[in-house]
């Protein structure tokens, strides 16, 4: 159903800088960058949704969407919590500790952060089991 999802930067080096190692420990790569754009996905695959950051392409500043937030299905919370703390390490700030939201159902765990330019950022598992958590 997505294409690709994609949020404005305005320092694109330092948004790589965040999202490579990020990226990398949910299984996506840096597919493409120049001076305007860089994606993250699946180098081998070019049909398998992406992700960008972006100097916005109207020239305008950067800006955070209100209520608009990008969700990075996960595998497991071990893998949750460690994307959470190096998102914490490359400057990233958090929106939601690791952990298990039984408001959205059973086996859900997630982690919230925003990326050095504000834009707000989900890792989710649909079926963590409580022995997975590590937090």
């Amino acid at each position: 159903m997505i294409g690709y999802t994609m949020v404005g930067t305005t320092d694109l080096k330092r948004a790589e800088r965040f999202y490579d190692p990020v990226m990398a420990l949910i299984g996506q790569e840096r597919c493409y960058c120049d001076e305007q754009v860089s994606s993250w996905g699946r180098k081998d695959d070019d049909k398998a949704p992406r992700f960008f950051a972006c100097h916005p392409f109207d020239g305008k500043a950067a800006s955070v969407g209100n209520g608009a937030m990008t969700a990075f299905l996960v595998e497991s919370a071990e893998v949750i919590d460690r994307v959470f703390y190096a998102a914490m390490a490359r400057g990233g700030s958090e929106e939601g500790k690791p952990g298990f939201r039984p408001q959205y159902g059973d086996g859900f765990y997630a982690a919230y952060v925003r990326d050095p330019d504000g834009n707000k950022l989900a890792f989710v598992c649909y079926d963590a089991r409580e022995t997975q958590s590590t937090s």
